[in-house]
């Protein structure tokens, strides 16, 4: 492992934006949150979503953390918050109690979820034409991803890159989506 001085000076050139830093703490870091994770979800494709997502997050807020705690604990603090909200996202049952004879009914929501309302919504020739405005690594690793729904191994398989280019790459991918995306609403 890492002593703390590398990785304050790894998590410096992060700060910096170098890819190769970025690399390094998904690296070294990786395995402790998606164990977090898996150990919450029970689920390896929800484990490595959420995982994904705190670093995601994470190298988004790099400049906001603290170098007086530990990067680790910072990270899984992230993940944990990341959790708290797909369990809140979930959550679409109501207890009814009739007054009438005490008993409590569990009355599920079968409406759509918000993730679900955001798809209705969202219009696939729109999203596939701010797709095509990726560079052609960044759109065939979305591709591989959320079309074909390929693990993060049969993507790093596919494309003949180790994992960790393949998560900073859909990291970074992402991340241009969203960008070109807010920029045509």
């Amino acid at each position: 492992m890492t002593n703390k001085e590398e990785i304050q000076e790894i998590i410096e050139e992060a700060r910096e934006g170098k890819e190769s830093a970025f690399k390094k703490l998904l690296n070294t870091y990786w395995s402790d949150v998606y164990r977090f994770q898996f150990a919450k979800t029970n689920n390896e494709n929800e484990a490595e979503d959420i995982t994904m997502k705190t670093f995601a997050k994470a190298f988004d807020k790099i400049d906001l953390y603290n170098d007086n705690y530990n990067f680790k604990t910072w990270l899984i603090s992230i993940s944990k918050n990341i959790f708290i909200d797909s369990i809140r996202g979930k959550k679409k049952d109501t207890i009814s109690i009739n007054k009438g004879d005490s008993e409590a009914y569990l009355i599920t929501d079968a409406g759509p979820t918000p993730e679900d309302k955001i798809i209705q919504e969202q219009n696939l020739a729109e999203l596939l034409s701010y797709i095509k405005q990726l560079n052609t690594k960044q759109q065939k690793i979305i591709n591989l991803r959320y079309f074909q729904e390929l693990s993060y191994k049969d993507i790093s398989e596919t494309l003949n890159e180790s994992m960790s280019s393949v998560k900073v790459n859909l990291l970074r991918a992402k991340k241009s989506l969203a960008k070109i995306i807010a920029q045509n609403k």
